[in-house]
């Protein structure tokens, strides 16, 4: 992976690609090339490094083909270099390819190929797919393209263009997005929308086991099986404006102060005051289902886990109903049980992880009835699902999450109210609940004004390797979160607990001046989490806590306090990710990050 953009039409190419990688830069790369259709032969120029040194490095270039293929590389097989950047071609130079996933089983494949001769200027799997198509073509680009992939085990989302076949791309989807963008005498490919949505925004997807052939006035969609396959032209929804900074240094800190809008709109128009429930369009079709639940299972990864472990306290605090919160990457290796009445929930925020989309086959394959819970409209998640609800957040641009995490919180929360009103919970305490969810908006304001003040607790974490953050109930996620942030964006070692478990081994950790991050809320674990405040002190340890409005105790305990306003102890979490965003965002700018495109991750992970 990472990303994928192609064009065919009656512009340079050129210009256009590397304008669609730029689009998708943020989602995290370590080189980047172009494959161009030329009057006599494939042009093809890559690189290690940023897509401005391929830019610089094609500045003068006289390329005017209208044909072309590009690509942005996270590394899966070999370092990043010039040699393993993509595009790939075939041994006769006439096929160039592009491809995001993992080719399995392609180290028997290479075998054989060497053994016929070809010769591998690189270290990674693709360029083997690449050679196979070259082996196996005759003439038709799309035929040997279809043979190549009933060899091929793994993932892979591919773009293809052949010199011999100057007006065409051929792309091929198995687990890894692939977008076909229609214009008017131009059509585009990608892995992503954002890539194309200046130029288009009439869309078609292709599904696992498609493949598309693309010219400058048609695309045509079949099976690896050459049977035709007639798709529905979606619309792209989002403005140009949302995957820009909008005045902001960087996405990240654009994003954090989004949270007040995406929260908003995360419940807007579902919200039923008078009734104290809420209604969601997406689940229509399965509320029978939904409301004889027995058991739920939640499947996530990174953030979006987080985001469930959270949902596990709302869920079966509001409903009763018992949740279990689980690695999409675990559970799709074992051997779950799914009895009658068990719902599995998938969350995430591209709606293309692949271990979250495997568990949701895994969860269909056993019966069970599985709803996504999804950022990005049209993704795979939200279409292999029985169901599903969006966030509503817009284009989420930086690789650490933020508004993501917060609305699929929202979303959570209202689904525990859902179920909680059709079992237990009276319209009165339901309306208390929607009260209080709707002025979470203006309460995250509050904090987001204070980011003059967190930003001058960011020299606190300078000078020390580790970090503690401690939390209780449902703000225990919100402490793994907070961890998470601080280490995806500057690289400071930094662990979550449960601030019980404090003493049962990450008390050994601490050391005078090392920074310790409490939330110490006052809800039914307040006193406690004191305690764990003082045994901190003891071992002068830099206590940095999240507190109430109006807490005068809290003062005397900590080195350094943030305040929060109010609210249901359940929607705390809404309020105490906000400052553990900024803080992170600030430690990060301070030791020079690079805070949108943090080293080694991608935005959307579609390997495993």
């Amino acid at each position: 992976m990472c990303g994928i953009i192609g064009y065919v039409g009656f512009r340079k190419a050129v210009p256009l690609l590397l304008e669609g990688l730029k689009r998708m830069e943020y989602r995290g790369y370590d080189s980047a090339g172009i494959a161009v259709i030329g009057p006599e032969r494939l042009y093809v120029k890559k690189q290690s490094g940023k897509i401005a040194n391929l830019a610089l490095s094609l500045a003068n270039n006289h390329v005017t083909g209208t044909v072309g293929i590009g690509h942005t590389r996270w590394a899966t097989h070999g370092i990043p270099s010039d040699a393993n950047a993509h595009p790939h071609v075939d041994g006769l130079g006439n096929i160039a390819l592009i491809h995001n996933g993992i080719i399995e089983n392609y180290a028997k494949i290479r075998q054989e190929l060497t053994k016929r001769g070809h010769i591998f200027q690189s270290e990674t799997d693709t360029e083997t797919l690449v050679h196979l198509i070259g082996e196996l073509y005759d003439g038709d680009l799309v035929k040997a393209v279809q043979e190549a992939l009933r060899h091929v085990q793994g993932t892979y989302g591919l773009a293809i263009i052949a010199q011999s076949e100057p007006d065409k791309i051929v792309a091929a989807r198995m687990g890894s997005p692939i977008i076909i963008g229609l214009g008017n005498g131009e059509n585009f490919v990608a892995s992503d929308m954002a890539a194309f949505v200046e130029h288009t925004r009439n869309v078609t997807y292709l599904n696992d086991g498609e493949i598309a052939v693309i010219q400058r006035d048609s695309v045509q969609h079949m099976t690896l099986e050459n049977r035709v396959v007639n798709k529905k032209i979606e619309r792209i929804l989002y403005d140009l404006t949302e995957i820009e900074k909008g005045g902001y240094p960087h996405f990240m800190l654009k994003e954090i102060h989004e949270q007040p809008r995406t929260v908003e709109d995360a419940f807007r128009g579902r919200l039923l005051p008078e009734e104290g429930t809420v209604k969601f369009g997406g689940l229509e079709s399965v509320l029978d289902r939904l409301f004889d639940l027995k058991r739920m299972i939640i499947v996530a990864c990174g953030t979006s886990w987080h985001a469930g472990l959270v949902g596990e306290y709302l869920i079966e605090e509001l409903s009763g109903i018992p949740v279990e919160v689980e690695y999409a990457s675990e559970f799709r290796y074992r051997n779950p049980i799914i009895e009658d009445g068990t719902m599995v929930l998938a969350i995430s925020q591209s709606g293309e992880t692949v271990d979250t989309l495997a568990a949701v086959n895994e969860a269909k394959r056993k019966g069970a009835l599985v709803l996504g819970l999804c950022n990005v409209v049209g993704s795979t998640i939200a279409r292999e699902t029985n169901a599903g609800i969006y966030l509503h957040a817009g284009p989420e641009i930086g690789v650490a999450s933020t508004k993501a995490f917060t609305s699929q919180i929202t979303i959570l929360a209202m689904i525990a109210l859902l179920l909680g009103r059709r079992r237990w919970m009276s319209s009165e305490k339901g309306r208390l609940f929607i009260d209080e969810l709707r002025a979470v908006p203006g309460k995250i304001q509050t904090i987001l004004d204070q980011e003059k003040r967190i930003k001058s607790l960011a020299p606190l974490f300078d000078k020390y390797p580790n970090a503690l953050y401690l939390g209780r109930g449902a703000n225990f996620p919100v402490a793994l979160e907070g961890a998470l942030k601080l280490k995806e964006i500057s690289y400071v070692h930094a662990e979550g607990y449960p601030a019980a478990e404090m003493k049962h081994g990450p008390i050994a950790l601490i050391e005078p001046g090392m920074p310790v991050v409490v939330i110490a809320i006052q809800d039914g674990t307040y006193e406690k989490i004191l305690s764990n405040i003082e045994e901190v002190r003891a071992r002068k340890g830099k206590v940095i806590a999240i507190a109430n409005d109006g807490d005068t105790e809290i003062a005397s305990r900590a080195d350094q306090v943030i305040t929060i306003p109010g609210t249901h102890d359940l929607l705390t979490p809404l309020l105490t990710a906000i400052p553990l965003q900024l803080l992170a965002y600030h430690v990060a700018v301070l030791k020079k990050r690079d805070i949108d495109q943090p080293r080694n991750l991608a935005k959307s992970v579609t390997v495993e």
